[in-house]
């Protein structure tokens, strides 16, 4: 059976415009894999690449949370091998050369791209990625369920990662959507205690059975009072947009630390 020469993408061509198309299949270049797709996660951020609000050459192919299957391997890629499960996120691959990669400091490689946006992304059967960008991915774990964590997960993660908490620390989470289910969860085996903060009763039960030890509906409830009620917050992870809602809700006088 001859091998396709062609895969599947959905590409932005203009702004708010998306296509389905077919795309040449490309050899990965130097330092590159190439990957079949096995899922691809929807970020709110790749709106930024479908309306142009990110610098974009179009057509461009949208998707950072992508996990799939090494089918190619450039030349000078080292530790990765064909067959292999990998995911790539927003963050396309450090230089390894310039000052911060030299810091150790390679989230703000200066000449890091962003997948997505600089070469295209997961939105397609088969992408092209920099090996310096990958992660591997366990086999125990899904590429559905993977795919969220190299965005949204691991926004939440390094923010409880990085905060002063420590265990039995009151951790609250306001917010309760795409972000916010995973920071609580990381939050409670993190071993944090877990308010969690939304609007409407019907989270409450969605809430606890993520592993909050408390809920906080915020139109009934002011979340400041209840958070000073159970002793104050270390730390406050914010998933939902919207300066004014966070200034309203939150007052830096009545809580014990803000993060």
């Amino acid at each position: 059976m001859e091998a396709a020469s062609t895969y599947r993408a959905v590409q932005a061509v203009s702004r708010g415009r998306l296509e389905l198309t077919e795309k040449t299949l490309q050899a990965p270049g130097p330092g590159k894999v190439r990957i079949g797709v096995e899922a691809c996660g929807v970020c709110h951020s790749d709106s930024g690449t479908v309306d142009a609000l990110f610098p974009i050459e179009w057509p461009r192919v949208p998707g950072h949370e992508v996990v799939g299957r090494i089918d190619a391997l450039g030349s000078g890629v080292q530790g990765w091998v064909v067959g292999q499960r990998v995911g790539v996120g927003f963050l396309g691959g450090s230089c390894g050369y310039c000052e911060f990669c030299r810091n150790g400091d390679l989230v703000n490689c200066r000449n890091q791209e962003y997948t997505g946006i600089h070469h295209d992304g997961g939105y397609a059967e088969v992408m092209i990625a920099k090996a310096s960008g990958l992660v591997s991915i366990p086999d125990d774990l899904s590429s559905v369920d993977a795919a969220p964590l190299l965005c949204a997960g691991l926004t939440t993660f390094s923010a409880l990662r990085n905060a002063p908490a420590k265990a039995g620390n009151l951790v609250a989470v306001l917010g309760i959507g795409g972000l916010g289910h995973l920071g609580v969860q990381y939050a409670r085996h993190m071993g944090f205690e877990v308010a969690a903060i939304a609007r409407g009763v019907d989270k409450a039960e969605l809430a606890k059975k993520l592993g909050a030890h408390h809920y906080v509906d915020s139109p009934a409830t002011d979340p400041a009072e209840a958070l000073q009620a159970l002793g104050g917050a270390k730390v406050i992870l914010i998933t939902a947009s919207g300066g004014e809602t966070v200034a309203e809700t939150f007052s830096l006088d009545r809580l014990t630390s803000w993060e």
